[in-house]
């Protein structure tokens, strides 16, 4: 396992302290690098050679200080030792470097100063002994990290789109609807694009509208119906009367022109949009892009915020390149000089095939139409350097047939297919520029497949069979189940029929299981970005048990969570994962991380990755109805199904009690979680004890319980309706009878911990919280620590985005610390107090404010760090660095108790 940044920072401190000072660079070079690699966690002699030889460029024995070959050469010089005339030096050996071999960092160095460059990237660093540490993660190479970024590409033209939105509102109010306004748009933005990418002399569509059509538009709808039959004829079947500048027009085909659609009437107006629509330059727009907010200008509240639904080329590469990209660019790199191979390698890409089951308007599909191309046009440059006079159509591999997709509206799919075309087009440009000739494949012959219909109730193999198929990837819808539609439930319960428990998963979980199902026997791989919730929670055990058990998936690639989102305005971000999956295991499996989740990936190489996406073993926390450890058990508070009418606001109370003072020993304060964190007072009529004498002198509550009566006798619920008979109490009612600790069943995920509270036995606790009666100052403190909210984490439910705490997933699985001693358990109680002391310092304030990361006082963040040490050492003596260092630790834990349950079925 890779060391955190904060032990590798300590590490770095030490190292600088250590070698302050010196000079002599025979007597102690060696020392210093190894002890430089040391930093990292990493063996110096495992890696690079000290005094590689190698020939110069003037055919002299040269001898490379410190060598790790395709990755770092270090020059090392004395003190005060020129550090540029080392560079130079330094790259005097490339000459007599194989090509594979060339390191992609130079470092130079004379002890007291650093010099590196990143080749690649054509950056140099510089930085004296003692900034060692703030510039440690320069150096993420070395020990298993690796900065990533994916470059933002094409620029998204708002303009288009919203031109495009009113020439749609304009056909539509003129009663030109449905299907055929759908296909009509998409027929004139293949048109607009030809206009300005080549696909037709320029601006010809462009003048056919100005010079062919009247200001007042009435002719312009049959001269573009006659102008979609002229791009579905081939020239040599065209009458020879036809209009000379109609007749200027390539036959298009693809049978994007094919069917048959009424003719629209227009109108000035109308006329006047289309020309400013083709007054712009289409060739600078994106496919990928515009496909998905050409699809928003259909829907007038969408339009609104136009373009924040789109996803972002920098998204989708983060799902393409781990799960074939980099691969593909890896093995690229390495058969470079060797022409038989590259060819054969070529033909592979022309093999390749792709699906997307969600594929919306095709922006997955499209990016990586796109980067298969570049990766063609590298091999290509390389198998035939500038020829000029190559046939390009017969050396290219690669079409847009290779890929397919299911969708679940049509006009999203016509769009995927159309801008797939135009994609195909742009990379024939980029080719034809390379190799100085022009290319067009017109007409249209081959075309991506893609299917309109439901992806979860259609079989995959009827869109490709699986024997052909390569890769499956996409972004599947997200619903959570509580925003699931009636057709929606009913496809996932289809999909995972006979599955225990399968009705509260994410929608996006269907997908997976029919990925996993439809690559049996098979070595597709599969990459989804799905809601980090389904790798949290009770979800996991639900999912992946049936992923891995039953279908015997691995997980060979994931990013852990970060923000799913594009630049445009009004984007609303979403908590995402990208999950890789397939039957095999991956040699060398990748983890990106985000220290930020709205900053960059961190990439480590790890043995395995979980359904938690932790590097450790395959396991999956499931619902315990009793707790693994020896500890007090947990309840839900009580719910009094009474539609408010046993509930008095706290407004209310004063009035209540002038018409019904009796009622006063029967009033209890009534605390959810809302209230607890909020500082918020709500009451209650418990009447659990009270004597019928007594309610009989009480009409107001008799008034009260009729209507509860009535509530109950409503309900559709038959258990709702038998406890009619009881309406003064609570249906569940689950009250504490000792003073209790309140946990929230639902805390905003920005807070570093859940707040809890010792809570007075004669509160009455709500089913929106949990209880835990009789505890003692230990486990309150390792409840509120940062160990168990690094277990809340990763297995706590999600609701929209806040921790819904569970008490038979999260408390009853959680692995307490075997055997504490007295000292460190009392120290723990010790700290927990002085967290319950300091928020008394501010009794004015809400745990709702105390608890938010901007307002949270300094003692209360000191107090809580001191507990959370204390919690540490009750687990081992070294400090965990990270949380990942303490969820690991923590499922090793879990494994370990879990280990004599599954082989004996008996209860630690």
């Amino acid at each position: 396992m890779a060391l955190s940044w904060n032990e590798i920072k300590d590490r770095a401190l030490r190292f600088t302290k250590e070698w302050e000072g010196e000079t002599r660079e025979r007597a102690e070079k060696d020392s210093f690098w190894n002890d430089f690699f040391h930093v990292f966690g990493i063996s110096r002699r495992r890696l690079a050679t000290f005094e590689e030889p190698v020939k110069k460029l003037n055919n002299q024995q040269g001898f490379i200080d410190l060598f790790w070959k395709g990755t770092l050469l270090v020059e090392h010089k004395s003190k005060g030792k020129n550090l540029d005339a080392a560079f130079e030096q330094a790259t005097d050996y490339f000459h007599g470097i194989k090509e594979h071999e060339l390191p992609k960092y130079v470092l130079v160095s004379d002890f007291d100063n650093f010099k590196l460059y990143d080749l690649d990237e054509g950056r140099e660093y510089e930085f004296h002994l003692s900034e060692f540490h703030k510039n440690i993660k320069l150096f993420g190479f070395i020990a298993g990290y690796q900065k990533r970024s994916f470059k933002e590409e094409d620029a998204v033209n708002i303009a288009a789109a919203e031109l495009m939105g009113k020439l749609h509102d304009q056909l539509e109010e003129s009663g030109y609807t449905g299907h055929a306004l759908e296909m009509y748009l998409v027929r004139l933005l293949f048109c607009l694009f030809a206009d300005d990418t080549g696909i037709f002399e320029k601006d010809t569509f462009k003048e056919l509208i100005e010079v062919k059509s009247g200001e007042d538009g009435s002719n312009l709808s049959g001269l573009l119906a006659q102008f979609f039959q002229v791009l579905n004829t081939p020239r040599e079947n065209r009458m020879s009367s036809l209009d000379e500048h109609l007749a200027t027009f390539p036959y298009v085909n693809g049978k994007l022109f094919e069917e048959f659609l009424p003719i629209p009437a227009f109108n000035s107006k109308m006329r006047e949009i289309l020309l400013q629509c083709s007054a712009l330059n289409w060739g600078k727009i994106s496919p990928a892009i515009f496909g998905s907010m050409f699809q928003s200008v259909m829907d007038p509240i969408e339009r609104r915020n136009l373009g924040a639904h789109y996803t972002s080329e920098k998204n989708i590469l983060k799902l393409i390149k781990p799960l074939f990209l980099d691969e593909l660019r890896e093995e690229f790199e390495k058969l470079k000089g060797n022409k038989n191979k590259l060819r054969e390698f070529h033909q592979r890409l022309g093999k390749l095939k792709f699906l997307d089951p969600a594929c919306g308007c095709g922006n997955f599909l499209i990016i990586t139409y796109r980067e298969l191309r570049l990766l063609e046009l590298d091999v290509l440059k390389e198998i035939y350097g500038a020829q000029q006079a190559i046939g390009i159509q017969e050396i290219m591999t690669i079409d847009v047939d290779q890929f397919y997709g299911i969708e679940y509206d049509e006009f999203p799919a016509r769009i995927a297919e159309v801008a797939l075309w135009l994609m195909d087009h742009q990379m024939n440009l980029r080719i034809s520029e390379e190799f100085g000739q022009y290319y067009a494949r017109l007409p249209l012959r081959k075309s991506a497949k893609i299917v309109h219909g439901n992806a979860l109730r259609i079989n995959w193999e009827e869109v490709v069979p699986k024997e052909e198929l390569s890769y499956i990837l996409g972004n599947p819808p997200f619903y959570g189940y509580s925003y699931q539609s009636k057709e929606q439930r009913a496809d996932l319960a289809d999909v995972f029929s006979g599955v225990q428990g399968s009705g509260v998963l994410d929608y996006v979980t269907g997908w997976y299981l029919l990925a996993a199902k439809y690559i049996q026997n098979t070595s597709i791989e599969v990459g989804f970005v799905s809601t980090n919730s389904i790798s949290q929670g009770e979800q996991v055990g639900i999912l992946w048990k049936e992923m891995f058990l039953e279908n015997m998936v691995k997980i060979n690639f994931a990013h852990r969570t970060f923000n799913w989102k594009n630049e445009a305005k009004g984007n609303a971000a979403v908590h995402v994962v990208i999950i890789g999956f397939g039957l095999f295991e991956r040699k060398e499996k990748k983890l990106f991380s985000y220290e930020d989740i709205n900053g960059e990936p961190l990439e480590v190489k790890v043995r395995n990755i979980n359904p938690y996406l932790v590097n450790g073993k395959d396991l999956f926390v499931s619902k315990r109805s009793k707790p693994l450890c020896n500890v007090p058990e947990m309840t839900k508070g009580s719910s009094p199904t009474d539609g408010g009418n046993l509930i008095i606001e706290d407004e209310e109370l004063d009035a209540f009690l002038n018409v019904e003072p009796l009622a006063k020993p029967f009033i209890r304060q009534y605390l959810g979680s809302r209230e607890f964190l909020n500082n918020i007072k709500r009451w209650c009529l418990w009447l659990k004890e009270i004597k019928p004498s007594e309610l009989k002198l009480m009409p107001v509550i008799q008034e009260r319980l009729s209507l509860v009566r009535k509530m109950r006798l409503e309900s559709s619920k038959k258990s709702t309706q038998k406890w009619a008979e009881f309406p003064a109490l609570f249906i569940e009612e689950r009250q504490p009878l000792t003073d209790y600790v309140i946990i929230p069943r639902v805390s905003s995920e920005r807070r570093k911990y859940i707040p809890l509270g010792y809570i007075d036995k004669d509160i009455v606790v709500s089913d929106s919280a949990i209880t835990l009666p009789n505890v003692d100052f230990f486990i309150f403190g390792v409840l509120t620590s940062g160990m168990h909210m690094t277990w809340v984490n990763y297995t706590c439910g999600r609701l929209k985005s806040d921790y819904r705490y569970s008490n038979t997933v999260v408390y009853n699985n959680f692995p307490w610390p075997k055997n504490p001693s007295e000292k460190n358990k009392k120290l723990v109680e010790e700290k927990a107090q002085k967290v319950l002391d300091t928020r008394a310092k501010y009794p004015e304030s809400s745990l709702a404010d105390l608890y938010d990361p901007l307002l949270m006082p300094p003692d209360l963040v000191k107090a809580h760090q001191e507990l959370d040490r204390a919690v540490d050492l009750c687990y081992r003596p070294q400090a965990f660095t990270s949380e990942m260092a303490r969820i690991e630790y923590l499922f090793e834990l879990y494994e370990e108790y879990l280990a004599p349950l599954m082989g004996k079925g008996k209860k630690r």
